[in-house]
């Protein structure tokens, strides 16, 4: 396989760039979703979905163009592979460690964000439970606020 040119390495080192940028911008997202997450706002929530879904898409796609790029060059789509390209090109380098010490932030914040989610959606599920078994069960007071008795009246079918 011959060398990459140098028209395909500073494209890929483009793509790094960009994605460096985007993941900044994703974990900047992630903490916001994070602070919605604690406080309970369930409308800010549902503003940012959409914005992340689109943010993830294009990180998605800048990974897919450097994966496909390294492999035009011969090579594998890892860290090594990109060290290996670009040893001797200490900036691009050192952006190629940010990238993926961001894209490690952005998976710890997303699985912090998952976690709080679930515990959301569970805090709801019981709440759901205790209103739907009161729903069941008869009234101990009446309107005006006075005990009900319970239970003391004919069962139906008895004599």
């Amino acid at each position: 396989m011959p060398a990459p040119s140098p028209n395909e390495i500073q494209r890929i080192a483009l793509l790094i760039e960009a994605e460096a940028r985007q993941l900044k911008e994703f974990i900047d997202l992630l903490a916001l979703e994070e602070a919605l997450l604690v406080t309970g706002d369930t409308d800010g929530l549902n503003a940012i979905t959409q914005e992340k879904t689109e943010r993830h898409r294009q990180l998605q796609r800048l990974h897919d163009d450097r994966a496909m790029l390294l492999g035009r060059c011969g090579l594998r789509d890892t860290a090594d592979a990109v060290r290996i390209l670009y040893g001797n090109m200490p900036r691009v380098l050192a952006r190629w460690e940010e990238v993926l010490k961001l894209a490690e932030r952005a998976r710890a914040r997303n699985a912090t964000n998952g976690q709080l989610i679930g515990e959301r959606m569970n805090h709801a599920q019981a709440a759901l439970s205790v209103l739907l078994a009161a729903a069941n069960h008869p009234q101990l007071y009446d309107a005006g606020g006075h005990a009900r008795p319970s239970g003391g009246g004919r069962i139906l079918g008895s004599a």
